[in-house]
């Protein structure tokens, strides 16, 4: 099946505050980060898109693949920054860092406040939800009529797509990081955290007391079924910077190296063709 880039007609008010409230500063220009030798590179520490493993090497599809490009671009040394989801915009804004790669889904909100790559990935939706599934909770639009309240990450799109499925806020509990995910569910704070279906997947493996949502399907809004484009993102006007890493990623995508990395990390065959599906322009015009 062919899926279609999403539409969200609603801009999320967290997103829009904390990037009001952040004044763009100038970004370092690829040359200036040659030369002092060390570019930084921001990572939410979300399995399987950018985090920290227990050795304290930064691994995911995001870190992985930027090694290679900033290898390529000559630059000798990557400084590793981790913070919130929702702290990776207003951190570029004011150029505490110089790319984030977290697979960030490209949306036209945020094409207004910060730069990307063009795709590195695509991934689907999911939900995860205490063991059994005693709601038997298999899709977002499930909120949309329950009392029942669900739980997303601060910054995260997930509220876009349920702002547009109509489900009051008053059902949602925002939650600081994935980490929370689980106790959250498990306690019944929330019947449901909704997240991508690779980050519920890697959640599911770290607690008996929960579990992916089975058969879960993608939210369609607007008739169109929901999928996201993860890239590299950037200050908005680190354009020459964006132009290297967008050289560097064309050529990567075609290696079986580049395969092999998403492939490692839960992306499905369906998921790295997809990749490929859809455009940067495209992506922050839907």
């Amino acid at each position: 099946m062919n899926k279609k880039a999403r539409f969200f007609p609603l801009l999320s008010l967290a997103l829009f505050s904390a990037t009001l409230l952040t004044t763009p500063s100038q970004a370092a220009s690829l040359d200036e980060i040659r030369d002092r030798g060390t570019i930084r590179i921001a990572i939410a520490n979300e399995i399987p898109y950018g985090y920290t493993d227990l050795e304290g090497e930064q691994r995911g599809a995001g870190p992985d693949v930027a090694k290679h490009i900033v290898e390529q671009l000559g630059i000798k040394k990557i400084e590793w920054i981790t913070t919130n989801f929702g702290s990776l915009i207003p951190g570029l804004r004011a150029d505490r860092f110089d790319v984030v790669a977290a697979e960030m889904a490209i949306l036209p909100q945020r094409c207004d406040q910060v730069a990307f790559s063009e795709p590195n990935s695509s991934y689907g939706e999911g939900l995860l939800v205490a063991k059994g599934n005693p709601e038997d909770i298999h899709s977002y639009e499930y909120f949309t009529d329950s009392d029942a309240k669900v739980a997303i990450m601060a910054g995260a799109d997930q509220l876009e797509m349920l702002q547009a499925l109509n489900v009051p806020d008053d059902r949602m509990v925002t939650i600081s990081a994935n980490s929370d995910a689980i106790s959250t569910v498990a306690t019944g704070r929330a019947v449901a955290y909704a997240a991508t279906s690779l980050t519920v997947s890697e959640l599911a493996k770290k607690s008996k007391q929960v579990e992916p949502a089975k058969k879960c399907k993608d939210p369609v809004i607007d008739g169109q079924v929901v999928r996201s484009w993860g890239a590299f993102t950037f200050n908005q006007d680190a354009s020459e910077l964006v132009d290297a890493f967008d050289a560097e990623l064309e050529k990567f995508k075609q290696t079986d190296e580049w395969r092999e990395i998403l492939t490692r990390y839960g992306f499905t065959e369906q998921d790295l063709e997809q990749s490929f599906k859809k455009t940067r322009q495209e992506l922050c015009a839907s």
